[in-house]
């Protein structure tokens, strides 16, 4: 009899291992950081490193900076020690920054390939075999192309993952021929295009709350919800990226890159198994079924007084601002609109997922009650790192007769005694990479598909409308919304631990 073999069973993937589960002891790392002076590297990267190398968490580590600055190990230590004293979020004794700073090595890039590999060989001599090598590239999108070249020139593709910055290219055409040209060196498997918004605690807790929860997942569809927002405002400007700026804006910058990926999470169906390749397919089947972005769905904007920052042309039509509505066509979302919003200098720096209920009947209410008043029910992920969650509701105010309140139940993780455990968005995802764990970066397909579907919107964008710094974007994103209205500014401050 002729065995027969299952081949629509496609996970979890042969050889791979459940998410953050047991895992086998990964290989000792030398990591080679491009861009390894710049703003990046120092704010997130040195002191993220720093932690992860002293913590039990890495394997042994060496780190080899590379960019256009010229300096030595000693200066790039010096300038190591100034960014994670500055910038870490966890205080050093003096020798446990030593024990650090014998990882840490310099190659300026005008030394060429050679020098490079070299210096990482060098470095992989202090490590036990076998080693691996993770390539963070802190670099502009630009430059991406030349440090692949690079680090193909310097033999250091073997044994080799490579972490690469956003945004990933700045339309489909650039999107498709970036992805070419690293192919052409690096397979997929050895890709993490980084998003650090899903690097963040919350990321990870909406998977557990929507399928852990007999409460949530059988309501998670377009029969209970009516519709959700995805608001990520912020309070700095241009912070000297005008020349980036000027070359992006907002949507390219935060939609394509962070929003999207944060709407994927929240609309993707159960993946068989919580394994990378698993929940990156269901992620990109949410890409595959959102409707093509259409201009008249959205709202660019631009804060007062941008045309006039160093670097910004005097005709500048970049938005600092966007809003838009988007649709997911498949069987569980189709009708519930999806509200993205995001800019420069506004009111207050947030970062939220809010889902609203279908309201109840009301009709056994009677007038005066209070019901419906004040909005539908909600339930609202702050994708800050203490992921916070609230869920917002009706319920009586006590006194005579039936008055109606909302009232809100809340949770966040400074509440536990794990908050210490909380791992900064760019700690997790250098770590994941370093662990070969794909599920919270992008795929190829993944950013291709975005792409497509926002060809109209690059090519037809609607002018930008001009709005005060400090407030929460042009009137026109009350239209775009209407008969909703944007959660923030919250009509309640969160709660804060006592």
């Amino acid at each position: 009899m002729t065995e027969l073999v299952r081949a629509d069973i496609a996970y979890p993937a042969a050889g791979s291992r459940t998410l953050r589960g047991l895992r086998d002891p990964v290989d000792p790392h030398v990591i080679v950081l491009f861009g390894a002076t710049g703003d990046l590297s120092r704010r997130k990267l040195l002191p993220g490193l720093t932690y992860l190398a002293l913590s039990s968490l890495t394997p042994d580590i060496q780190i080899v900076g590379t960019s256009l600055d010229e300096m030595d190990d000693d200066a790039f230590r010096a300038f190591a020690h100034e960014a994670v004293s500055k910038f870490g979020t966890r205080p050093l004794t003096d020798e446990q920054w030593d024990a650090f700073a014998h990882k840490l090595h310099y190659v300026p890039q005008s030394a060429g390939p050679d020098a490079l590999g070299e210096a990482v060989k060098e470095a992989e001599q202090k490590l036990a075999d076998p080693c691996r090598r993770l390539h963070y590239l802190s670099v502009p999108p630009k430059a991406a192309v030349a440090v692949i070249e690079m680090l193909r020139d310097a033999d250091l593709v073997d044994r080799s993952r490579v972490v690469m910055e956003k945004p990933f290219g700045t339309d489909l055409k650039s999107a498709v021929e970036l992805n070419r040209r690293v192919h052409e060196t690096f397979s997929e498997d050895q890709i993490f295009r980084i998003d650090h918004f899903l690097g963040k605690e919350p990321a990870l807790n909406i998977l557990a709350f929507r399928f852990a929860n007999g409460l949530f997942e059988p309501i998670w569809n377009r029969n209970f919800i009516d519709h959700v927002q995805i608001d990520v405002p912020e309070v700095l400007g241009l912070d000297n990226r005008a020349d980036f700026y000027e070359a992006t804006g907002a949507y390219k910058d935060m939609v394509v890159t962070h929003l999207f990926q944060i709407m994927a999470f929240v609309a993707m169906e159960p993946p068989t198994a919580l394994e990378p390749r698993a929940i990156s397919e269901e992620k990109n089947k949410v890409f595959r079924s959102l409707m093509p972005i259409e201009t008249s769905d959205v709202v660019r904007g631009q804060y007062t007084g941008y045309r006039q920052e160093r670097g910004v042309s005097s005709d500048s039509d970049t938005e600092t601002f966007i809003a838009l509505r988007a649709g997911i066509d498949n069987w569980r979302w189709a009708g519930v609109p999806f509200y993205l919003r995001t800019g420069k200098k506004l009111a207050e720096g947030m970062r939220i997922i809010s889902i609203a209920f279908r309201e109840a009947p009301r009709a056994m209410f009677p007038q005066g009650s209070g019901v419906a008043t004040e909005g539908p029910d909600h339930l609202t992920f702050d994708l800050a790192d203490t992921a916070k969650v609230s869920l917002s509701f009706y319920g009586k105010r006590p006194g005579p007769g039936m008055r109606l309140e909302k009232l809100s139940m809340q949770f966040s993780t400074a509440e536990t005694d794990r908050v210490a455990d909380v791992l900064e968005a760019y700690e997790r995802l250098m770590l994941d990479a370093m662990w070969g764990d794909h599920t919270l970066f992008t795929t190829a397909e993944g950013i291709e598909s975005l792409w497509a579907r926002s060809v109209d919107l690059i090519e037809d964008p609607p002018p930008v409308k001009p709005y005060a710094p400090g407030s929460w974007g042009p009137n026109a994103i009350h239209q775009l919304i209407a008969p909703h209205a944007w959660r923030l500014p919250f009509e309640r401050a969160w709660r804060e631990k006592k």
